[in-house]
């Protein structure tokens, strides 16, 4: 009856205090938002319908991709962390940590503060750990060969005289005690660290044809996000396996322009992006999009061994350097490919295998014809030379993931502290020893006793290794 007194006198602020500081409480929240973020992780963020549908086909089938989606865009799940009930979620999991040491730390901080103490005979007798020895030493040889045993352990010795005996004692790893509420700090920061990104940073995308520029990166809404600097690809190349349609790399050369200077310069690749004032840009993926302006690179060398860099538009004319032989650009294939009739047709919209098909005339009379194709060196042998087919430049285009994420420098910071944290906890523990010498027939009398709030097994090997090296000289 006492309890329920009690709880019914409880204030509105105290069952608040004792809701957000249950541990079971940050079970819960914990656990929604692990799952939610890894339908958030399978969702594509803040992507086109299409795509979202599609992936969701091969989990619910075609006709009932629609249906999930709409549920799953009507709950924010495709704009998951920026949705108002995952940031409630974040909101009440910081409360709940923050409420949880509070409620548990004073105590925490107390026992860290307490200087170790010599202990009672009583309090000898109630340690955990407890080990006896007789020493041949007397009582100062005894009191310097345990200093110098327990010493070697790690902890350093004070000493504390009583009438009729002599009491060492130390301690290690106090503040390993605080180990888990550096872990609960790190958590909060990396709390902070997406808030601050969710809120002051943006994720977008732009899609850059070569030659092209921006100032701008765009959301999923197509809303414009100034950058404050303008970015431009020079170049974009896609590398293929050997007899292979599937990509090794693809590269981009990028320059970014800043007040109208040229001031940064540097190829990308997945993994290696390019930052310029907190905003990084990843190589995301590439298509083909070629245009008027789009330009065929040749390198053009005779038999005599003259040579020539050839830049052309579709349909235009160059000369074999040193000899009358003109060729003419008649048509183009990004992926040239043959079936089995021989027949020639394009297999894809991106540059697979690009082929060029030139006609060649001598003064002004057509000498032959032929499909030059990039990937494949032998194609580029004529009766007058050599035309190695270089590309179609200006008809790639390179898809950038653009980010800003001012709070990624405090999630690093976070994570650092997190691994301190976690050492402390679960490796480091607040290890106590109190040794008694006392004068005994033929010696001394050594009574050993010891604390630790974790890892006792490891604690008494090293305190059987002080014991082994004073009953070495005994």
């Amino acid at each position: 009856m006492g309890n329920g007194k009690t709880e019914k006198n409880k204030t509105i602020i105290d069952r608040l205090w004792n809701f957000f500081s249950s541990i079971t409480l940050a079970v819960v929240v914990f656990s929604i938002i692990s799952l939610t973020s890894i339908i958030g992780t399978i969702i594509e963020q803040q992507s086109q319908p299409e795509r979202n549908i599609q992936l969701l086909a091969k989990f619910v089938g075609d006709s009932s991709a629609p249906v999930v989606f709409k549920i799953l865009d009507a709950m924010g799940f495709t704009d998951m962390f920026h949705s108002w009930w995952f940031i409630t979620l974040l909101f009440v999991f910081a409360a709940n940590l923050i409420i949880c040491s509070a409620d548990r730390l004073p105590r925490k901080w107390k026992q860290v503060r307490d200087p170790i103490r010599p202990l009672t005979p009583e309090q000898f007798t109630a340690m955990p750990i407890k080990r006896e020895l007789h020493l041949a030493d007397k009582a100062e040889k005894a009191n310097e060969i345990t200093t110098s045993a327990i010493k070697k352990i790690g902890l350093k010795v004070q000493t504390h005289q009583l009438d009729n005996s002599l009491q060492l004692y130390g301690e290690k790893g106090r503040y390993s005690r605080l180990g888990v509420y550096v872990t609960h700090f790190s958590i909060l920061l990396i709390l902070i660290g997406a808030v601050v990104g969710i809120f002051f940073g943006f994720n977008g995308h732009l899609n850059l044809l070569e030659g092209t520029s921006s100032s701008v990166a765009y959301e999923s809404s197509k809303r414009e996000i100034p950058l404050g600097f303008v970015i431009r690809c020079d170049a974009f190349e896609v590398a293929f396996y050997e007899n292979s349609d599937t990509p090794k790399s693809y590269k981009s050369w990028l320059t970014v322009i800043d007040q109208g200077k040229e001031v940064v310069k540097k190829e990308i690749e997945v993994n290696t992006p390019l930052t310029y004032k907190g905003i990084t840009f990843y190589q995301a993926n590439y298509g083909f999009s070629p245009n008027r302006n789009s330009l065929f690179r040749f390198s053009v060398s005779s038999n005599e061994g003259k040579r020539a860099a050839v830049q052309i538009h579709f349909g235009e004319s160059f000369e074999i350097p040193g000899t009358n032989v003109v060729g003419r650009i008649v048509d183009f294939t990004p992926a040239l490919g043959v079936d089995e009739s021989g027949r020639l047709f394009t297999y894809a919209e991106t540059m697979n295998n690009p082929a060029v098909f030139v006609e060649f005339t001598e003064g002004g009379k057509p000498k032959y014809q032929q499909w030059i194709l990039r990937r494949y060196p032998e194609t580029w042998k004529l009766q007058d030379g050599i035309v190695e087919f270089r590309g179609l430049w200006g008809a790639q285009y390179t898809g950038l993931q653009v980010r800003k994420d001012p709070g990624v420098w405090i999630v690093y910071l976070a994570c650092i502290m997190m691994g301190i944290g976690l050492f402390a906890a679960f490796f480091m523990s607040h290890r106590k020893i109190w040794v008694r010498l006392e004068a005994a027939k033929g010696g001394t009398k050594v009574t050993l006793a010891a604390l630790t709030n974790k890892n006792r097994i490891s604690f008494e090997h090293k305190i059987d290794r002080v014991l082994k090296d004073l009953g070495n000289r005994t």
